[in-house]
């Protein structure tokens, strides 16, 4: 049967003190709802509808830019999560499969616990919830089952002390038929202290209505809901400890992981070593064998087999590394292609470049990609060496087998197989330095006077 998932993020989150929507805060670089969102597309629905409301153009906004094929909703009144859902009912009218409720401040829920909720409403049970059992309960709502039955979920401030003592807590997530779900979401009220729509209650009406109700459980830091920042850094601190693990598992040293930092959406290969203090900014991909070293910061790049980065290396979004490319100690690379067993080793800027297989660039080596109103290009061939500290203004091409002495400043194209020279003649003044240091002594004295 078809699946729709809706999406809770209309919430103005005030705990998180801040101008910005609580589901747009970031965990390992990406919106916190983005990583709700990316495990309902392990689904494979049929339709993806958010729910937004505080914020609602910003976070659309951020949300297209990264997932185009999503559907809005706007809550305008804030009445309660079940009043948030009822939003959705006009879009969804027509909908005749199954619809899940997910939350854009809980990114951690697993595909493998969504398939549990689909498992057992395959099993013929109506309205399936996800619980989770909690050592601390605290402000949660408690699961109420008889005879593997959800009975009830009663809120924490309205539980007795004996339903208290219950440690199955709700998790707010669930999965039943869509025309169900808006039956029970009509026959609820808001006649409570906060007079708003608690989704929590269509457990009731459904047992109103005869209708079978069950709770699956998963484990309680998937549940983790984010309303302040001491949660936001907790979440944070959760995905790098998981991240860390599976890529462990996966065949990859970490040489010191409680330092390496990764992106929610990092690859790397088997047999690649990280060493200590490397940050994995989004999109980054690192194949087998790749070594990067110590203190690197990357995004948006491609690193190939037998690479070797850093250590201090900045690889910026748009840089391309093939196999057995060497990018040494402070050097930064943006927007560029670097070819099998070239080199760039020490103290040298890249941007907006082409460079061939097998070539050396030297020591501080810049390349002047920017005037000040638009961006060049560079190309430079194969089995190329540029000296240290060559200047290459854009837009320039150096061709295969050519050479730059130390210190050229490159204006103009350099043909394949020629060696270019471009600075000052070099003149020495015998005797010089004994004059000019009498002469600078003496007009600092008469400034001193």
């Amino acid at each position: 049967m078809e699946r729709a998932i809706v999406i809770l993020a209309a919430g103005r989150g005030k705990r998180m003190n801040s101008g910005i929507p609580k589901v747009l805060h970031k965990i390992a670089g990406a919106p916190m709802i983005m990583h709700a969102l990316r495990t309902a597309k392990t689904l494979d629905p049929e339709r993806v509808i958010v729910i937004t409301g505080h914020g609602a153009e910003r976070v659309e906004k951020e949300i297209s830019e990264i997932e185009s094929e999503i559907g809005f909703v706007r809550q305008i009144e804030q009445k309660g999560t079940g009043h948030a859902v009822k939003c959705a009912e006009k879009i969804l009218k027509d909908f005749t499969g199954n619809t899940l409720i997910l939350y854009g401040d809980v990114p951690f829920i697993s595909p493998e616990t969504l398939q549990l909720l689909i498992e057992e409403k395959e099993r013929g049970t109506d309205l399936v919830i996800l619980g989770f059992k909690s050592k601390q309960p605290r402000s949660y709502g408690r699961l109420i089952i008889e005879n593997d039955q959800l009975i009830s979920i009663v809120e924490a401030k309205d539980a007795t002390n004996e339903q208290l003592k219950i440690t199955l807590c709700n998790s707010g997530v669930l999965y039943t038929e869509n025309k169900i779900l808006f039956q029970l979401l009509s026959s609820i009220t808001n006649k409570n202290a906060n007079e708003e729509y608690y989704l929590t209650d269509i457990v009731k009406a459904a047992k109103d209505q005869n209708l079978s109700v069950k709770a699956v459980f998963c484990d309680e830091p998937e549940t983790l809901g984010i309303n302040t920042r001491s949660e936001l850094s907790t979440a944070e601190l959760t995905f790098q400890i998981r991240a860390r693990e599976r890529i462990i598992e996966n065949g990859v040293t970490l040489s010191q992981p409680e330092t390496t930092y990764f992106s929610f959406d990092t690859e790397i290969g088997r047999e690649a070593c990280i060493g200590p203090n490397v940050v994995f900014g989004p999109g980054v991909t690192i194949e087998s064998g790749a070594e990067i070293l110590p203190f690197c910061h990357l995004e948006g790049c491609h690193i190939s087999k037998g690479a070797r980065i850093g250590p201090f290396a900045r690889l910026r979004p748009g840089t391309e590394l093939s196999e057995d490319v060497k990018v040494g100690n402070f050097v930064e690379i943006k927007n560029s292609t670097i070819n099998t067993k070239s080199k760039i080793n020490h103290l040298s800027y890249i941007g907006d470049t082409t460079i061939g297989e097998n070539s050396n660039i030297g020591a501080g080596t810049i390349t002047c990609n920017y005037d000040g109103i638009s961006k060049h290009t560079t190309k430079i061939g194969s089995d190329v060496f540029i000296g240290s500290n060559t200047l290459l203004v854009a837009p320039v091409s150096v061709g295969d087998k050519s050479m730059t002495a130390s210190g050229t400043v490159v204006t103009e194209d350099i043909p394949s197989g020629n060696l270019a020279i471009g600075r000052v003649k070099q003149v020495n003044k015998p005797g010089y330095v004994k004059k000019l240091v009498a002469l600078l002594r003496s007009k600092k004295k008469l400034k001193d006077n």
